[in-house]
């Protein structure tokens, strides 16, 4: 997580908790409340747990990906230093994923079961939790100043 980063309108940013990836675009950065208003596309479950946060290499992984398509979820509105600049090579291959789930990649196994906006319910809840002092402070930034 980089807050030092100048994110722009369109570009794909990623937010790595646990064992998953959330990928979203940028639709505008709100840069004195320290907040980046997203739009997810895409939560990938099941990579493998990195201290760095570094998800770039997948191979790492050994078991298959769950793709969950999200582009038709609601935007976020979150503090900006929990995102980082996601790199073309990690999202360029789950592209054509969200255009054509019915060819499935072999490395990608399809969500079954589980509906996408659910597993992003509850990944934002294990997010909400996991940092509550970074929530706590973009929710009121004048308590920070003193």
């Amino acid at each position: 997580m980089n807050s030092s980063l100048n994110f722009q309108p369109g570009q794909i940013v990623g937010l790595n908790h646990l064992n998953c990836c959330l990928y979203a675009e940028v639709i505008q950065v709100v840069e004195f409340r320290a907040v980046c208003w997203v739009r997810p596309l895409m939560l990938i479950e099941g990579l493998s747990d990195d201290e760095l946060g570094n998800y770039s290499d997948f191979s790492v992984t050994p078991e298959p990906f769950i793709l969950y398509d999200l582009r038709q979820s609601p935007d976020l509105i979150w503090p900006i230093q929990l995102f980082r600049a996601a790199l073309d090579t990690e999202v360029i291959p789950f592209l054509p994923q969200l255009e054509s789930p019915e060819i499935n990649a072999p490395e990608i196994k399809p969500a079954n079961g589980r509906s996408a906006h659910q597993q992003l319910r509850e990944f934002i809840r294990q997010v909400w939790q996991a940092y509550p002092n970074i929530f706590r402070s973009v929710a009121s930034p004048e308590v920070d100043a003193y």
